[in-house]
Parts: C-alpha cells; sequence; structure tokens
C-alpha cells in the first residue's frame, strides 16, 4: 500500500464528508493504493455516524472510536499502531489542511528518501491571539531542540512507516513528533510549505495562549524524557552530587575556619550561629535528595509500563 492517511477528530461532523470525498479524488488521480484512517476522539457530535456511512460507501476507509476523549496524541499513537502505508500522512479534520499537498508529500518521501516531512504553514488565516504564541513556541523549541523547522506543530506531516512504528507519542507529545523522531534515530527531517486554509466549519479546540504555556512545559518534559529517561541517574545524580559537595565543602571551611580561631586564641562565633553553616546543610540535604530521587526513577525506569492507555469502543 503506498499512503495511510490518518485523521485525528474531535466534533468534526460538518467537514468529514467533504474532507474524504477530497483525499479520495486526490488519490484516485495520482492513482495511489492508499487507506484514510479516522479516529474519532470520542466526538459527542454525529462525527461517527458519519463515519460509518463514509465507510459503507468506500473500503479504503477504517475508523476507530474512541470511548471518550483522550487527546490528539493518543489519537495520533492508535493511528500509527493501525498504519500500514509505506508513507504515512497526518492531517486535521478541520479543512485547514488540503489534500492537494499529499502527492508532493509522498514524493519527498519515497524519491527524496526523507524520514520525516512537516508541514510550513507559512501564510496562516488565524487571529494574532493564536499566531503569536506559536511563533514563540516555534521559536523555543528550534532553540532547545537544533531542528530547523518553522512550524512543529503543523498537522499536516509525512513519514515513513518506520518511523511512526519507531516513536511513542503520548500526553501532549504530538507537538513534538520532529523531536521525538530524531531522538529515535531518523535524522532526515525536511519541510515544505504548504497551504494553510481558512476554517470553514466549526472553532478551534486550541486555546492561543494556553497552547503557548503548555507548549513549553511540555517541551521540557519531551527534553528531559528524550535526554534521560533511560538514564535518570545522570540527570539528578549529578545535580544532586554537586549540590552535595559544595555543601560539604562549606561546612569544612566553616570548621577550617572555626579551628584556626581556636588555635590563634581568637574568639570566634559559634558555628550555628552563622547563616552559611544552614545554608550548606541544606545544600547537603537537596543533594542527598535528588541523588535519592534519581535512584528512584531509574529503578521505576526500568519497569516501566506502556503510557498510552485509551479504550476503544467500536471499530470499523
Amino acid at each position: 500500500m503506498d499512503i495511510s492517511v490518518i485523521i485525528p477528530l474531535y466534533n468534526e461532523d460538518e467537514s468529514l464528508t467533504e474532507l474524504t470525498a477530497w483525499i479520495e479524488k486526490v488519490m484516485e488521480e495520482h492513482h495511489f493504493s492508499y487507506e484514510i484512517i479516522m479516529v474519532d476522539d470520542g466526538s459527542k457530535d454525529r462525527s461517527w455516524e458519519i463515519i460509518r456511512q463514509l465507510a459503507a460507501k468506500n473500503p479504503c476507509i477504517r475508523a476507530i472510536k474512541f470511548r471518550r476523549n483522550y487527546g490528539k496524541s493518543a489519537a495520533l499513537h492508535c493511528g500509527f499502531h493501525a498504519a500500514q502505508g509505506d508513507a504515512v500522512i497526518t492531517m486535521d479534520a478541520d479543512m485547514q489542511d488540503s489534500p492537494d499537498e499529499i502527492p508532493a508529500l509522498y514524493k519527498m518521501i519515497t524519491e527524496e528518501d526523507y524520514d520525516m516531512v512537516s508541514g510550513w504553514k507559512k501564510k496562516r488565516y488565524d487571529p494574532l491571539s493564536k499566531t503569536i504564541p506559536t511563533k514563540l513556541f516555534n521559536a523555543t523549541a528550534r532553540k532547545f531542540s537544533g531542528i530547523k523547522l518553522h512550524d512543529f506543530n503543523c498537522g499536516l506531516k509525512a513519514y515513513k512507516q518506520k518511523v511512526v512504528k519507531s516513536i511513542e507519542v503520548y500526553g501532549e507529545m504530538h507537538r513534538y513528533i520532529p523531536i521525538l523522531a530524531k531522538e529515535a534515530g531518523f535524522g532526515r527531517i525536511g519541510e515544505k510549505v504548504v497551504q494553510h486554509r481558512a476554517r470553514k466549519y466549526g472553532v478551534t479546540k486550541f486555546g492561543g495562549w494556553n497552547r503557548f504555556i503548555n507548549g513549553v512545559l511540555d517541551l521540557l518534559s519531551v527534553t528531559f524524557i528524550t535526554r534521560f529517561a533511560k538514564k535518570p541517574m545522570h540527570l539528578f545524580g549529578t545535580l544532586g552530587t554537586l549540590l552535595f559537595l559544595v555543601g560539604f565543602l562549606a561546612i569544612a571551611w566553616i570548621a577550617v575556619n572555626k579551628y584556626l580561631c581556636l588555635v590563634h586564641g581568637v574568639k570566634a562565633p559559634l558555628i550555628t550561629d552563622t547563616p552559611y553553616f544552614f545554608i550548606a546543610l541544606t545544600g547537603m540535604i537537596l543533594g542527598t535528595q535528588l541523588f535519592l530521587a534519581g535512584f528512584v526513577a531509574e529503578l521505576v525506569s526500568r519497569s516501566a509500563v506502556d503510557r498510552n492507555v485509551y479504550q476503544i469502543e467500536q471499530e470499523i
């Protein structure tokens, strides 16, 4: 099979019929063998009913319905698990991503040998309340990751099948799939300017500044996970050891200073009368706690369980 198109969706009943017809038209024009995997993330509208009708007409449509809303990352993870195409393409269901981009993305994956291609909506139709936080978020992500992408969170992306089978997307990590792919050893990450269409149906499901704040927190999380998930002791142990040594050396200096005063007959204050003693002692305690935290985290990482927990209610 040439292409798997994965569409995570939540309350998008107005756009599904038109979007599906558009994808089918593109696939037929370019003679692709394909599948469309729709993952209904617990929609409360008529989305699943419409998906059932579409699947009855087109055997290339596969559909999965979650029992409740688990988030886009869980939907993508489930879609990645089900995908069978040589190239896997993800797009949002709100009609802001154009299926006409699919052939060019497929070519970049199969002929230009990119592991992953991320869309870049260079010209956007979103309000400033959304575009400004998006620009700040992308600048922060570029700085932290070293990956030169303009739009990390663009829903329109293409992957080799082996990439989506090798990464684990959970929580809110769908924003950082390029980082996860890079850490998994897939370094050929490309970018393509894609059309951003004005929203035709419904309203956005995400707030601008909330997404920026949550995005930065998730970026710190994914940075830690990709670098230290399998070796947390390297981070906590190093910080704890350094903090303990600084505290220990500070207390040693206070003790030596007290001893020299006694040797020379100089009246010296009690060690406990100086605030430096308590600061140094606190540093030693915190250092010990960080070291123990690293030890416990190391034990947990050795027995980690699957973090993608979702319940599928129906499947077509």
